[in-house]
C-alpha cells in the first residue's frame, strides 16, 4: 500500500467514508473531463506514478485511469482547494475520459442550470 504523505493527510478534509473529491481537467483546455472520488491511497498512487488513480464507491476498490480501456490519464499538476476537501487533477487525457466513450462527462445537452447565452 502507498502511503500518502503525513503532513497531506493531516490537511485533508474527508467524508465520512474517507474520501475526498476529485475534480479531473484537460491541462490545456481546462475542460472538466470528469469528477472521481479518492481516498488517501488513490491520492498517493496518483501522486507517486502520476496516473490518475481513484476510489470507485460501486466496486469499493482502486482503479487507474484506462488500465483496461487504454484511456489513460498523465497527471501533470494536483492541487488542494482552500477548504482542502476537493483536489483538482489537471491531466493529459488519452482518449475519451467518459465511460460513455466521450469526451468529457459533461458534454451532454442536458443543461440544468443558466449558461450565457
Amino acid at each position: 500500500m502507498t502511503e500518502l504523505d503525513p503532513a497531506l493527510a493531516a490537511r485533508l478534509k474527508r467524508t465520512a467514508d474517507g474520501l475526498v473529491c476529485a475534480v479531473v481537467v484537460d491541462h490545456v483546455s481546462s475542460d472538466v473531463l470528469m469528477v472521481a472520488w479518492m481516498n488517501d491511497e488513490a491520492l498517493a498512487l496518483t501522486l507517486s506514478t502520476r496516473r490518475g488513480t481513484y476510489y470507485s464507491r460501486s466496486r469499493q476498490s482502486l482503479w487507474v485511469k484506462g488500465e483496461t480501456s487504454g484511456h489513460v490519464q498523465h497527471v501533470r499538476e494536483v492541487r488542494l482547494d482552500c477548504d482542502a476537501d476537493t483536489v483538482l487533477v489537471r491531466v493529459d487525457q488519452v482518449g475519451p475520459a467518459c465511460h460513455t466513450g466521450t469526451r468529457t462527462c459533461f458534454d451532454t445537452d442536458d443543461r440544468l442550470l443558466l449558461t450565457d447565452p
